[in-house]
């Protein structure tokens, strides 16, 4: 796809291309809610996003899951007060649902190193869910820590710079209903 002429919401930023189109991203979004709601015939269905990138994601795929669910947030940092990551994951808002027993669909919005997804995932278990499972937007297939698979998945992701649909460039761009990539 070729890149927008003049979108305003691109603060003047040129893209290389629309990877993914705003129809492209709605027609997958609800094919992956038809999934998701195939798969989860019975029990307790909790869909946890991990902030900040999933929100978007997140918000319009639980309008296409058709049946009973909650909705919770977390946030995780590796980082603290540092500029490399520090290896370990720290739950910064941690969320306020019981998990025991239920089913567990943690959204996430891009898999790049797999490495917080991971740590996430170990944590998460010990809580005992039915079952825990990952929803990913975009996957680019690099992740070499991540030992688990990703259920549900939108799209395979180029390797490249991406933004709109929730990821961001330093707080900017994730409010672009596409996801496109920068020059």
């Amino acid at each position: 796809m070729t890149a927008p002429t003049a979108d305003p919401r691109l603060k003047g930023r040129s893209v290389k291309r629309i990877a993914f189109s705003e129809a492209t991203i709605a027609r997958r979004v609800r094919e992956l809610g038809a999934e998701i709601t195939a798969a989860y015939p019975d029990g307790d269905l909790l869909v946890l996003g991990l902030l900040k990138g999933s929100f978007v994601f997140l918000a319009d795929l639980v309008r296409q899951i058709e049946r009973p669910l909650q909705v919770d947030f977390l946030v995780a940092s590796s980082y603290g007060d540092a500029m490399v990551s520090s290896g370990k994951v720290n739950l910064v808002y941690d969320p306020e649902t019981k998990l025991e027993g239920k089913h567990i669909l943690l959204v996430e919005d891009i898999v790049d190193s797999g490495r917080t997804l991971q740590q996430l995932l170990v944590l998460l278990g010990k809580r005992q869910p039915r079952s825990l499972e990952i929803c990913a937007l975009l996957h680019k297939h690099i992740a070499t820590e991540l030992h688990h698979p990703t259920k549900f998945l939108g799209f395979d992701a180029p390797n490249e710079f991406l933004v709109g649909y929730g990821l961001d460039h330093a707080e900017d761009f994730r409010h672009v209903p596409y996801v496109a990539s920068l020059q």
